[in-house]
């Protein structure tokens, strides 16, 4: 289920990457890199996500190598959830979450108009890609 607080302020953080950057015209695709940013040395368990986009796209490339043709990215702009009191503290589960944010931003967000004219993915840098939105 959807935890509200944390979809308004990911919609809060991303309607301003969008209303204040313009994506570049040659953009084919935006992607959504995760980072697994938890400390090796405590319990916390955080994930991060940033926003690409980039001047290519394959649909039928799972390794998605398609997203390491970036033309702009949130850089240092990174939105994170912390699932250290979560009883799913993986990967998998903070992919989840995010698939369903971007899901919901795609549905009601003041934005999505520039996300939904392209193809969009989702993955952890050094993993596949899910494809959200294809063409």
């Amino acid at each position: 289920m959807l935890n509200t607080e944390v979809y308004e302020q990911f919609e809060s953080w991303l309607d301003n990457l969008l209303e204040n950057n313009d994506m570049p015209e040659n953009t084919k695709a935006f992607n959504f890199n995760l980072y697994d940013d938890s400390s090796a040395d405590s319990e916390e368990r955080v994930f991060g996500i940033q926003p690409i986009a980039a001047e290519k796209f394959d649909p039928d490339d799972e390794e998605g190598e398609w997203a390491c043709y970036e033309i702009w990215s949130s850089e240092e702009d990174i939105f994170y959830i912390d699932l250290s009191d979560e009883e799913d503290q993986s990967g998998e589960h903070a992919q989840e979450i995010y698939i369903e944010i971007i899901r919901e931003y795609l549905e009601s967000g003041k934005y999505a108009g520039i996300l939904k004219a392209k193809p969009i993915g989702i993955g952890f840098v050094d993993g596949d890609l899910v494809i959200i939105k294809g063409k």
